[in-house]
C-alpha cells in the first residue's frame, strides 16, 4: 500500500493554517494542510453566539483580502470572521482537507522528515508545522470540588445567557471574554460578580484612533521599546457593543459586583485575594500610559487629531472596590453558576518529537524548533505580541515559509 509523502503538513485550518499556506504557496512548497473539523472551526462552535473580533475590520484581516459588507471601522462577528478564512482558503485555492485529524507525529529513524498518523491513513512529510494556536485545552482551575452544588461551565463552551441555570453567576477572569460575558449576562438581567486577577487595560481608542492603530503607531506591536513585562496577563480590550474600553468601575456602577483573584473554595465558600483595588490601579496605569504616549506621539509628528479630554476621567470607585468582598458563600448568594473565563493550555500531545522543554511547552526560536523539521505558529509571543492575532501571525508565517525554502535547499544540494 502507497504511502502519500509531502514536503510541508500544515496542522490546523484556522487563522494560522491559512497564512502558512499562503506562504507556501506563493514560494512553491508543496504542502497540505488538515484541519480535523472545519476552517476556522473555533470561530463557530467555540465561541458565544455574540462574540465579535476584538480589532476593527480594517486590522484584523490579512492583506490580500478586505471585509465585504462591513464597515473597516467595525467589529466582525465571530460568524462573518470564519466565513473570511474559507473566503480566503478558497481564494489561494489552498490545499486544506477538513475532517482529517492529526493523531500521531513521530520522526523517522534512519531516514529524514518524519511519519504522520491521521484519522485516514498515513503521511510522511520532510516538514510538519503545528499550527493549531493558543487555545487548544480549556484551563480549569481545579478549585471547587464537585460537591458543590453549582454549574461550571469555561467559556468556550459559554453560548448566550438562556444556556445558563436560574441564579446568579460568577465570572472567573476578566480579560476579553470575561469582561463582555459578564456584561452580557448583568444585561440580560443575571446578578453577576466578577472575579478580577492581574490584567493589561489599555483605551479601545484614543483621540480617533483604534487601540490597533495606536499599537503600530507606538510600536507596541512589535515591543520595540523593551520594558518589563509580566507573562499571561488578561488582555481586557474587545470589540463587544460596538467597541468601547474596558471599564471595571462603569461595569460595577452598572451593577457587577468586582472581586479579587479567585483563590480557593472551601464548603462552598469562595476565597479571593485582596489586592483587587492594587490590580485596577495596575490596569488603570497600562491605560494611562498610553494616553501619555499617544499625546506625545501627536505632538511629536503634528498630526491634526482632535482632544479627547474626558478619555482621562475615570468614574467614581465603587463600594466593592474600597470594601472588596474577600470570601462568598456561594449558596447564600444564589450563585447558581461559575463561569470560568481562564483561558487555555498547550495540548500537543499528539506531537511525539523532541521539540519540548523541560516543562512541556514548545521550545522554539521565532516559531523554528531545534528539532529540524518542526515548526510552531500562532502561539503566543511567538515572535512578540502580535503573534496570535490575524495582524501578527500572517507576517511570522512568512518567516518561517523563508525559513523552509532555505532548509529544502539545504537537503536537495549536491556537490558537483
Amino acid at each position: 500500500m502507497s504511502v502519500e509523502k509531502i514536503n510541508t503538513l500544515v496542522v490546523g485550518a484556522g487563522q494560522a493554517g491559512v497564512a502558512m499556506s499562503e506562504h507556501l504557496s506563493l514560494m512553491g512548497v508543496p504542502h497540505v494542510v488538515l484541519e480535523r473539523n472545519r476552517i476556522a472551526e473555533r470561530w463557530r462552535s467555540e465561541r458565544w453566539d455574540s462574540l465579535v473580533a476584538n480589532g476593527p475590520a480594517w486590522h484584523d484581516r490579512f492583506p490580500s483580502l478586505k471585509f465585504n459588507g462591513i464597515s473597516p471601522d467595525a467589529f466582525a462577528p465571530k460568524e462573518r470572521m470564519a466565513d473570511y478564512f474559507e473566503e480566503y482558503a478558497a481564494m489561494l485555492k489552498a490545499p486544506v482537507r477538513t475532517g482529517v485529524e492529526v493523531l500521531k507525529v513521530e520522526r523517522h529513524v534512519g531516514r529524514p522528515g518524519f511519519k504522520v498518523t491521521t484519522s485516514q491513513g498515513v503521511i510522511e512529510a520532510s516538514n510538519v508545522v503545528a499550527a493549531t494556536g493558543p487555545f487548544q485545552r480549556p484551563a480549569v482551575p481545579n478549585i471547587v470540588s464537585e460537591q458543590v452544588k453549582v454549574q461550571q461551565l469555561h467559556s468556550s463552551a459559554y453560548k448566550n445567557p438562556g444556556q445558563l441555570a436560574e441564579g446568579a453567576v460568577l465570572v472567573v477572569g476578566a480579560g476579553a471574554s470575561g469582561s463582555q460575558i459578564a456584561e452580557e449576562l448583568q444585561k440580560a438581567g443575571k446578578t453577576v460578580y466578577l472575579s478580577v486577577g492581574e490584567h493589561y487595560r489599555p483605551p479601545r481608542a484614543y483621540r480617533g484612533r483604534d487601540y490597533c492603530w495606536w499599537l503600530g503607531a507606538l510600536g507596541l506591536w512589535d515591543e520595540v521599546r523593551i520594558t518589563p513585562k509580566k507573562k499571561h496577563v488578561a488582555f481586557a480590550v474587545s470589540g463587544y457593543d460596538g467597541g468601547k474600553t474596558v471599564d471595571f468601575r462603569r461595569l460595577a456602577h452598572q451593577g457587577i459586583t468586582l472581586v479579587g483573584l479567585t483563590k480557593a473554595c472551601h464548603n462552598g465558600v469562595m476565597e479571593f485575594e485582596p489586592g483587587l483595588a492594587a490590580n485596577v490601579a495596575e490596569g488603570d496605569r497600562a491605560y494611562f500610559d498610553v494616553l501619555r504616549d499617544a499625546d506625545a506621539y501627536i505632538e511629536q509628528n503634528g498630526l491634526p487629531f482632535p482632544p479627547e479630554p474626558e478619555a482621562w476621567e475615570l468614574l467614581p470607585d465603587p463600594d466593592c472596590l474600597t470594601h472588596p468582598l474577600l470570601s462568598l458563600d456561594l449558596a447564600q448568594a444564589g450563585i447558581t453558576t461559575i463561569l470560568w473565563a481562564t483561558g487555555f493550555k498547550f495540548d500537543f500531545s499528539w506531537l511525539q518529537v523532541n521539540a519540548f522543554d523541560e516543562k512541556g511547552e514548545p521550545f522554539h526560536k521565532r516559531g523554528i524548533c531545534a528539532e529540524g523539521g518542526i515548526y510552531f505558529l500562532g502561539l503566543p509571543n511567538l515572535v512578540n505580541r502580535a503573534s496570535s492575532f490575524i495582524y501578527g501571525v500572517w507576517h511570522d508565517a512568512k518567516y518561517i515559509a523563508d525559513h523552509i525554502v532555505l532548509q529544502n535547499e539545504y537537503m536537495a544540494y549536491e556537490k558537483s
